[in-house]
């Protein structure tokens, strides 16, 4: 698959923006960690493979486990999570299958059950911006690199 067009020569200024809200989500209130994890199921979720390739790799290079990244597709059927990665995982696929799921009111209740108001925003934008991403590298054809 060849890449498309490089949405960074071809738009600088909107892409300076989305670097800069990718740079704000990792100062907000949510742990590093998590939001590897968030990245990676949303990743998985929209067929990204660049992104999700990306994200193992930082979560790997931060200290992520290998098996709990292999179960991050399945975390539903792991016991390698906990109650607040799960609720994110929750989160991050119905707010990313939006159009289907409506978020539930059972998975904002988990949400709100492990979050505060202002980590549930947070969260919820870090999910926005990974699902940004992941739109134009699929659809700019941008994959992974060796």
């Amino acid at each position: 698959m060849s890449p498309r067009l490089d949405y960074y020569t071809a738009s600088p200024g909107a892409m300076r923006a989305m670097i800069g809200l990718e740079a704000l989500t990792s100062r907000l209130s949510i742990e590093p960690a998590l939001l590897h994890l968030i990245k990676i199921r949303a990743s998985q979720l929209n067929g990204c493979a660049f992104c999700t390739d990306m994200h193992s790799v930082e979560a790997r290079r931060q200290g992520e486990t290998e098996r709990r990244l292999y179960a991050v597709a399945v975390w539903r059927d792991s016991g390698f999570f906990t109650a607040r990665e799960r609720a994110a995982l929750a989160w991050t696929e119905a707010v990313t299958l939006l159009a289907q799921s409506q978020v539930p009111d059972d998975v904002y209740a988990q949400a709100r059950a492990c979050f505060s108001e202002e980590e549930l925003v947070d969260l919820t934008l870090a999910i926005s911006t990974i699902n940004s991403w992941n739109r134009l590298a699929v659809s700019f054809r941008q994959s992974p690199g060796g």
